[in-house]
């Protein structure tokens, strides 16, 4: 009975998100609070019963971190520095403060509207990367099958994931990309550059190994990797299936290319006319160098003297800029699904309260046809032959069926009824 009264109460207002967002702190100190999986269910099941939460659920992405958790008492369950010491006992003063400095905390309804922000990506840090939506239901999965979360959090979690894939098919949000990675890629599937392509990669951080590995992933399939530090260039290219040289070897090359990608962080140019020269192996043909260096890699003077098409980093922000400016406009159209979908999750908190309630009925009506057989009318069936009491079985039996169903029925048209008038309404007073 206790669950079920904990049930029927308001679930939306016992849920609270401390979220910890690329807006307030460096992407490094984020990975601060990351918890790995196979750690997810020694850490927080604990932290779970210690706090009393009634379900909880863990995200953690590149730019975010959150928790979302249901709480009889909230005070008590919103103590930031609490819950951080006791999930990461390892971290600094400084840091712990930080973060209890930085949180954000979101209560109620609130929280349900940040979330199915969060989902359709209008709080990324990049506008319409719809990877985020996988993100929260990965999320989910993991937390429900090691026993953090409950009835309430999987309603929410369906209907965000329902509402974000609204949002990215009857919207325009996420149909340009915007990642520098992203844009690059679709100048060279434009130019129908073959997946056979030999691509030289200058420089092995972190910007050339997620182009490539995005050109991986796509088919492209032959690498070749110059970095200073040779080790790492041996790492990217056994990832790519490539091969891996020093950058001193990089000027006597001399197994032509078709791409060329580099990204250094030299303070000159790092291709030359003299490197360049020799990389082409007297091969003719245009060749395409996509320059994702500041300052740029490739001496300035080569687009002028070769045929070069040249795809540089200002290039490619000028169009992330110009996406990001379209996305920004569609997020008013965004705002109005997530104002829908809000008000259909209230009609749903409302329905599933009455489903919780409901169950109770079926027992209440096996209690009173067992009475009524049993005491209240026990001389008049005894008096019954068995045509007749069968027949009154049956009747019992049907009456039985239709009184589990016809109130639910009943409840939820009511339900819905108000619930329309009520948004009629609320849509006039707009």
């Amino acid at each position: 009975m206790r669950a079920l009264q904990f049930c029927n109460q308001n679930m939306m207002n016992q849920l609270n998100i401390i979220a910890f967002t690329h807006k307030n702190l460096e992407v490094s100190d984020l990975g601060l609070l990351h918890i790995a999986e196979e750690n997810q269910q020694n850490r927080l099941l604990p932290l779970k019963e210690q706090l009393n939460w009634s379900e909880c659920m863990f995200l953690s992405t590149c730019n975010r971190v959150e928790y979302l958790f249901c709480s009889e008492n909230a005070e008590n369950s919103l103590d930031v520095k609490r819950i951080l010491k006791a999930v990461y006992p390892q971290l600094e003063k400084t840091k712990l403060d930080l973060f209890a400095h930085t949180a954000e905390i979101h209560q109620g309804e609130l929280a349900v509207q940040h979330l199915l922000a969060v989902a359709s990506s209008i709080d990324s840090m990049v506008v319409g990367e719809r990877e985020i939506i996988t993100q929260v239901r990965k999320a989910f999965n993991y937390s429900k099958n090691i026993g953090l979360t409950g009835d309430f959090i999987r309603l929410l979690i369906r209907h965000t994931i329902e509402t974000a894939k609204r949002v990215y098919t009857e919207t325009s949000i996420a149909r340009k990309p915007v990642s520098v990675v992203s844009l690059a890629y679709h100048r060279l599937r434009d130019m129908q550059i073959p997946l056979g392509a030999r691509i030289i990669i200058v420089g092995a951080g972190q910007t050339n190994a997620n182009m490539s590995r995005f050109l991986r992933k796509h088919g492209f399939k032959n690498f070749t990797v110059f970095n200073r530090t040779f080790s790492k260039a041996e790492a990217l290219a056994s990832e790519l299936g490539g091969k891996a040289l020093s950058l001193n070897e990089l000027s006597a090359f001399s197994g032509g290319f078709d791409v060329l990608l580099t990204c250094t962080g030299s303070e000159n140019h790092i291709i030359t006319k003299e490197i360049y020269t020799n990389l082409l192996n007297g091969e003719e043909d245009r060749k395409v160098v996509i320059d994702l260096a500041l300052p740029q890699d490739l001496d300035p003077k080569i687009p002028l003297n070769y045929q070069v098409t040249h795809i540089s980093i200002e290039q490619l922000q000028k169009i992330s800029s110009q996406h990001l400016k379209e996305r920004s406009q569609e997020i008013y159209h965004v705002e109005e699904i997530l104002s829908e979908a809000m008000f259909s999750f209230r009609q749903l908190q409302r329905l599933r309260k009455v489903e919780l309630a409901m169950r109770e009925v079926p027992e209440k009506v096996k209690e009173i046809k067992t009475t009524a057989l049993n005491n209240v009318f026990r001389k008049e069936l005894d008096s019954l032959d068995d045509p007749s009491r069968e027949l009154l079985e049956k009747i019992i039996g049907y009456m039985e069926k239709k009184y589990m169903s016809v109130p639910m029925l009943m409840a939820k048209d009511i339900l819905l009824n108000n619930s329309h008038a009520t948004h009629t309404n609320w849509v006039k007073g707009k």
